[in-house]
């Protein structure tokens, strides 16, 4: 088990539930260090004065913020000030669709453990609770003498923690909308279709990070000694004309990555407008698997 990297307790209404924050990712970057090129010893660095070029000890170095022009010096009883209440709670303000979270608000990923020996069952009770009303919850709660917004939800009777940016921190995406085009109905309907036929249930283990996996295979490649042999950079191929390519695509994918034949498989709303005639419930939320398997037992 990992250790934890916070403490503290889910509060809502009068319900408190113990729990034990954990990191939930585990980055497989590759980190490299700075080396002197003839001798091979790490380079290092100095925290230095910028006005008299000199080396300053940690002891005479402190936090400022420049406020109109002032530089505003900051010790620590001023971030204690600051500090808001619930040091140690996760406060949840709101439950909400989960789907009605842009992901672009997500930062990061924590899972909560038991805090506390004995609340085994307030806080399975929760992570229950939460996944049968399909619902998330909006939370506040202090990490690192910060006050952060938090979506807690569950998987598989696991709670999870996800750092939310605030509204205020995310930037408007309207400047980068392209606008007066026309899109024509046919270049529609067959970028739809290439969509639909290459349409998926979501696997992430399909997926492999293979600039990492190229990389390290270089590494081991020099650490035996022998040459590295690097690619030509393929020119860049003129742009086709767009109807062609979309024809090009929609024959290269086929009958698509579920299901190959002669007849055409139908798409996702066309299954869920089946769905809704049917009377299945839950319907939007279902993936196209889960959609062909209730159509099938209906």
């Amino acid at each position: 088990m990992p250790r934890a990297i916070w403490k503290g307790s889910i509060s809502f209404g009068l319900v408190n539930a113990p729990v034990a924050m954990y990191a939930a990712i585990s980055e497989r970057n590759l980190h490299f260090h700075l080396v002197h090129r003839t001798d091979m010893a790490p380079i290092g660095y100095q925290k230095t004065c910028k006005r008299h070029k000199k080396p300053v000890p940690d002891r005479e170095i402190a936090r400022a913020f420049d406020l109109k022009g002032k530089t505003v010096l900051l010790e620590d009883r001023d971030f204690e000030a600051a500090r808001a209440e619930g040091y140690h709670a996760i406060t949840v303000l709101d439950f909400v669709p989960l789907d009605q979270i842009d992901p672009i608000y997500f930062e990061r990923t924590f899972f909560l453990g038991l805090g506390d020996e004995g609340a085994e069952h307030v806080y399975a009770l929760l992570a229950k609770a939460l996944e049968q009303s399909e619902l998330a919850a909006i939370c506040s709660y202090i990490f690192h003498q910060r006050e952060h917004l938090g979506c807690l939800r569950s998987r598989d009777g696991v709670l999870l923690l996800e750092k939310l940016y605030f509204a205020d921190e995310v930037r408007s995406h309207k400047e980068h909308k392209p606008g007066g085009q026309r899109i024509d109905r046919r270049e529609l309907q067959m970028a739809r279709d290439l969509i639909d036929r290459m349409a998926a249930d979501f696997d992430i283990g399909r997926y492999r990070d293979r600039y990492r996996q190229q990389l390290m295979g270089v590494i081991r490649t020099k650490a035996r000694g022998q040459k590295i042999e690097v690619p030509e950079t393929p020119e860049a191929e003129t742009a086709p004309d767009l109807m062609e390519a979309l024809r090009a695509s929609l024959e290269g994918a086929g009958g698509g990555g579920r299901k190959s034949g002669s007849k055409k498989a139908p798409t996702l709303e066309q299954l869920r407008r089946r769905a809704a005639r049917a009377g299945i419930e839950g319907r939007s939320k279902m993936s196209r698997a889960e959609l062909e398997r209730a159509l099938e037992a209906a």
